[in-house]
C-alpha cells in the first residue's frame, strides 16, 4: 500500500494547486482524479472552454459590426465555422489539461485516475473506469472534489434540448432561439456566445434583476448593454415548467403579477447555480460531516469534524470561484505544514466575463446600506476615456466606494472593457488598506481604460474627477 503525506481529492484549480503546494513545502503528495484529463469543471467544462467561445464569438461579432468603420473590408459573406470554433475550444482545453499533467510531473506528484472514497479517515480506495481497486494511506487529506450543475426539481435535463452548460459548450448548430433560464454569470456568459453567433436569447431570472448578487448598479449598466445587443429579459419570472415536444423547448413562467408568460425556443439552457458534489466520497466513512445543503463542513483553517481531513472550493461553503478554490488550496497546503496563512474573503474578486466585463470587489453599496456604514461614491463613465473611443469600448463605468470618514476603499465596481484585469489593482489597494485618495495619487499610463480607476478614486476622494 502507497502512503503519503497528502492525498487531494479532485484535480481542478483547488485542487492541482493544494498539491502543487504541499510538493514544494516537502510533503509526498498524490492527486485522485476519476476523468481522464486532469482540471476539473474550470478547465475541463467550465472556465477556460467558455473563454475560449466568448473570445472567438467576439472576434465574429467584431468581424461582422465594426471591422468597416476601422476601414477593414472583407470582401463576401462573413460566416460562422462552428465546427472549427468548437475545434479551436478543444484544442485550448486539451492545451492548458496537459500543462496540469506537466506540473504534476516536475513536482513529482503521483496522479491517481479513478473514483477516490473514504474508507476511514486515513485510506482511501481508488476504483478506476475498469473496475479495479487500490487503496491509499495518507496523513492528511483534502477534498476537492468541487460541484455539478444544479437543476430544478421539474425540470427533465435530457442534455440534447435541455442542457446545462457543460452540453452548451459542445453545440453541433447555433440555436435559433436559446432560452435561458437564471440571469446569473454561467447564463449570461454562454447566452453572449450564442446572441453574436446569430441565435436569438432569452434570459428568465426570478430575481428582480441580472447578476443579483453583485451590486445593482453593475447590474442596471449590464442589462442594458446587452439589450442592446438584443437579449431579452425577464425578471422577476418564477419559471414553473420546462416541455420538450420534438425540436422544440416550451417554457412557461409567471411574472410578478402572476400572469403566465410562455416561450419557446429549440434549446433551452438551465442555469440556475451549481452544487457540491460529494457523491460517491462516503465522506460518512472518515466521519466527515456535511450541512444541509450538501457542502462538506470546515472550521476557519477549513479543517473538517475530523482534525487531518480538510476541503476546500466549491465543496465548501462561499462562492464557487475558481481563484477562490486556488487560494483555499495554498491556505491548506501552507496550514498542514505549520505556517499561519491568511485568505480574506471580502477581497475575492468576482467576475462575468461578458463583453463589457463586469468585475467586482469588496462591499456593494447596497451591502454598506443594510450594515449602516456611511460611505461616499466616485463613479467615472469609461466613454469619458481617450482609450475607449480609440477602441469603441465606451460602455461602463468604475465606482469607487469609501468610508465617509476614513477614506479608506470599501468596495470597487466596474464594468467595460478588461474590467476582468483591472479588477486586480482595486483588490491590491484593499489588500493594503489604501484610501481613495491614495489611489488618486497613483501614476496611471494614458490613454488606458485603469485611468478609469484613478478618476473614479478622484470622484470619492473629494469629488474633483479631471475628465469629465
Amino acid at each position: 500500500m502507497s502512503k503519503y503525506d497528502v492525498a487531494v481529492i479532485g484535480s481542478g484549480p483547488g485542487g492541482y494547486v493544494a498539491a502543487i503546494r504541499c510538493a514544494q513545502l516537502g510533503m509526498k503528495t498524490a492527486i485522485i482524479e476519476k476523468y481522464p484529463t486532469l482540471g476539473g469543471t474550470c478547465l475541463n467544462v467550465g472556465c477556460i472552454p467558455s473563454k475560449a467561445l466568448l473570445d472567438s464569438s467576439h472576434h465574429y461579432h467584431d468581424a461582422v459590426e465594426h471591422f468597416e468603420e476601422h476601414g477593414i473590408d472583407i470582401p463576401g459573406d462573413i460566416k460562422v465555422n462552428l465546427e472549427q470554433m468548437m475545434k479551436r475550444k478543444s484544442s485550448v482545453v486539451s492545451q492548458t489539461c496537459d500543462g496540469v499533467k506537466f506540473l504534476m510531473d516536475k513536482n513529482k506528484i503521483d496522479v491517481i485516475q479513478g473514483v477516490g472514497s473514504f474508507e476511514d479517515k486515513t485510506h482511501i480506495k481508488i476504483e478506476n473506469a475498469e473496475g479495479e481497486t487500490q487503496t491509499i494511506e495518507a496523513k492528511n487529506i483534502i477534498i476537492a472534489t468541487g460541484s455539478k450543475p444544479s437543476n430544478l426539481p421539474f425540470i427533465d435535463l435530457d442534455k440534447e434540448r435541455v442542457i446545462t452548460s457543460t452540453e452548451a459548450l459542445k453545440l453541433k448548430e447555433i440555436p435559433k432561439h436559446m432560452i435561458v433560464i437564471g440571469g446569473g454569470v454561467i447564463g449570461l456568459e454562454l447566452g453572449q456566445v450564442y446572441k453574436r453567433l446569430g441565435a436569438e436569447v432569452s434570459v428568465v431570472e426570478f430575481m428582480d434583476s441580472i447578476i443579483p448578487t453583485m451590486d445593482s448598479a453593475l447590474a442596471r449598466e449590464l442589462s442594458k448593454v446587452l439589450k442592446k445587443q438584443g437579449v431579452k429579459f425577464y425578471v422577476k419570472h418564477k419559471v414553473k415548467a420546462v416541455e420538450r415536444k420534438g425540436d422544440e423547448v416550451i417554457v412557461k413562467a409567471d411574472d410578478k403579477k402572476d400572469n403566465e408568460v410562455e416561450l419557446k425556443g429549440d434549446y433551452c439552457l438551465v442555469s440556475v447555480g451549481r452544487r457540491p458534489f460529494t457523491d460517491g466520497l462516503n465522506a460518512e466513512a472518515a466521519g466527515v460531516e456535511l450541512d444541509d445543503k450538501g457542502r462538506v463542513k470546515v472550521n476557519d483553517h477549513l479543517q473538517t469534524n475530523t482534525a487531518n481531513i480538510y476541503a476546500i472550493g466549491d465543496v465548501v461553503r462561499g462562492a464557487m470561484l475558481a481563484h477562490k478554490a486556488e487560494e483555499e488550496g495554498t491556505f491548506v497546503a501552507e496550514t498542514i505544514a505549520g505556517q499561519k496563512p491568511h485568505i480574506d474573503y471580502n477581497l475575492i474578486p468576482g467576475v462575468v466575463y461578458t463583453w463589457p466585463e463586469v468585475a467586482a470587489v469588496g462591499k456593494t453599496e447596497e451591502e454598506l446600506k443594510e450594515a449602516g456604514v456611511k460611505y461616499k461614491e466616485g463613479k467615472f463613465p469609461m466613454r469619458a476615456l481617450g482609450r475607449s473611443r480609440a477602441s469603441g469600448d465606451i460602455d461602463g463605468f468604475v465606482k469607487i466606494l469609501a468610508d465617509e470618514k476614513t477614506d479608506e476603499v470599501l468596495g470597487v465596481h466596474m464594468i467595460g472593457a478588461r474590467t476582468a484585469d483591472l479588477i486586480a489593482e482595486a483588490v491590491t489597494a484593499m489588500e493594503f488598506r489604501a484610501s481613495a485618495e491614495d489611489i488618486s495619487r497613483m501614476s496611471h499610463a494614458h490613454p488606458t481604460f485603469a485611468e478609469a480607476v484613478k478618476e473614479a478614486a478622484l470622484a470619492a476622494t473629494d469629488n474633483r474627477p479631471l475628465h469629465i
